[in-house]
């Protein structure tokens, strides 16, 4: 690397406003239209220079301790052979989302890494070669890559940026439930409700819908509780993110936020609650 210094990068969690599920694609994939949001909080990754390497803190630590390749390490491999440089760098993921909750953690915390390894070897953020990384290595990489409200299409890896509703208060609730992604999309029922709506991204969110949820539901019932936890008190919008089981309120004050996460914290103590705002 060319900085002596360490580099931290923020892994912000995402959240799919809406999410569309057009088709079933004859690689393994589905076609999606996506609208893409990321908020001010999540976790954060630190690089300094050393062997290449990856300690885990955190409040989740402990759901990724068994696993042998955390994508920060692939995305560092990547990077070394995009860019002819050596296989380095030590790295800490201090992990305070949520594992396998729909919210990106895993993708966030690939292109935060790439961020990192970027701005250590002096190559731009924007570079194209980052983005040919982030999609050979996951759907929703790309777009933590990008980090700001984004019309995802294809895969999730073709974006049209947009500007969306800054500042908005959001709550991310999860039950305490890993969802397997892939189990989701293989139980979509493959029915094409039709596209995403064009406009604003805060009007896309409330004309559009969520095609997982019912099959989410269907594998978590947890996720039907959390719904109506987040549906008393009328929130702009209540919906699952992605393939869940995290799923989010919008509203309008922070007052509102507050109130809701206080009433579902006596509720349900054991639930995470995360009161942020969309970035």
């Amino acid at each position: 690397m060319i900085t002596e210094t360490a580099v931290t990068e923020n892994a912000p969690a995402k959240i799919n406003l809406a999410l569309h599920v057009r088709a079933r694609r004859s690689d393994g994939y589905h076609e999606l239209e996506t609208l893409f949001a990321f908020v001010t909080d999540g976790d954060t990754v630190t690089l300094a220079p050393g062997p290449l390497s990856l300690a885990i803190t955190g409040p989740f630590s402990a759901g990724l301790s068994g696993e042998g390749d955390n994508l920060v390490l692939r995305a560092a491999r990547a990077f070394a052979a995009a860019f002819d440089r050596p296989e380095s760098g030590t790295f800490t993921l201090d992990k305070h989302l949520p594992v396998a909750s729909g919210i990106g953690g895993g993708s966030a915390d690939a292109a935060a890494a790439l961020r990192a390894l970027a701005r250590a070897n002096a190559i731009a953020t924007d570079d194209p070669r980052l983005f040919e990384i982030a999609a050979a290595l996951g759907s929703d990489i790309p777009a933590c890559l990008l980090g700001r409200t984004a019309i995802g299409r294809g895969r999730g890896e073709r974006l049209v940026p947009l500007d969306g509703p800054t500042g908005m208060p959001v709550l991310l609730v999860n039950p305490g439930v890993a969802v397997s992604t892939a189990a989701v999309f293989k139980a979509w029922d493959g029915l094409d409700l039709g596209p995403m709506p064009d406009g604003e991204a805060l009007h896309v969110a409330l004309d559009a819908r969520n095609d997982l949820e019912p099959s989410a539901r269907r594998l978590a019932p947890e996720i039907d509780g959390v719904l109506a936890l987040l549906s008393v008190g009328d929130p702009l919008l209540a919906r699952m993110s992605g393939s869940g089981a995290t799923c989010f309120a919008l509203y309008a004050t922070v007052a509102d936020r507050a109130a809701a996460a206080e009433r579902i914290r006596a509720a349900q103590p054991g639930y995470w609650c995360l009161e942020t705002a969309l970035a």
